[in-house]
């Protein structure tokens, strides 16, 4: 296959397997908490988290923008400390996934977590486990299915974003193409060919995905 197809494919699977570990660490991290504490902001942090599941992509790219570009809320005080900046690089790709794949693996986890029975944590507490033993040993363990079908989900939506990718990394090519970005090139300049290849692959791994999700929703632990 040529550069200009194998880059893309080598850039969307490093930037989703990045994006799918972010949001798995950050992911299962937000929906223990969603799914065990009270707090003031919580649903502030809720509604934060899972916006950018029923916004445009576009919009939450715009977004990202504003917080992380070179005259951003956190982008420009980066800039002056560095010189710089995360738009327009292949970090901005993570970004943009990883912020696009988190409410997946959020909400997933929560429910999960959420269907573990609080007996087990509450006989765990008794022998004398702290709350992180409780978490590592006993309700992650158990919420352990839900998990992995949360990573799988968000490993296929960091894979395929291209809104929010568009806006806040752009379409620099061997730098910044992924391969919904790609694909929307060949189709803009009448490449079908390069087109069709990518297209192919891309729903392969997407179809590949869904059969492991669904396994992985069969299982028995």
């Amino acid at each position: 296959m040529s550069p200009e197809i194998l880059e893309p494919l080598r850039l969307s699977i490093l930037v989703a397997c990045a994006a799918t570990v972010l949001a798995g660490l950050f992911g299962t991290a937000l929906a223990w908490i969603f799914a065990r504490r009270r707090f003031p902001g919580r649903g502030a942090l809720d509604l934060a988290v899972t916006l950018p599941l029923v916004l445009p992509p576009t919009v939450t790219g715009y977004y990202l923008i504003l917080l992380l570009g070179r005259r951003g809320l956190l982008g420009g005080p980066l800039h002056e400390a560095t010189g710089w900046t995360v738009t327009f690089t292949w970090a901005a790709c993570i970004v943009a996934a990883t912020v696009m794949a988190l409410p997946l693996m959020v909400k997933t986890a929560q429910a999960a977590i959420s269907a573990v029975d609080r007996d087990y944590e509450e006989a765990a507490r008794t022998l004398g486990s702290t709350e992180w033993d409780v978490a590592r040993r006993i309700t992650l363990p158990l919420a352990r299915k839900g998990i992995l079908a949360g990573l799988v989900l968000a490993f296929a939506r960091a894979l395929g974003e291209f809104g929010a990718t568009l806006m806040l990394a752009g379409n620099i090519p061997g730098r910044t193409t992924t391969m919904p970005l790609a694909i929307y090139t060949a189709v803009s300049t009448g490449d079908d060919d390069a087109a069709q290849v990518l297209v192919i692959l891309l729903t392969a791994v997407s179809a590949a995905v869904l059969v492991i999700a669904g396994r992985l929703g069969q299982t028995r632990w």
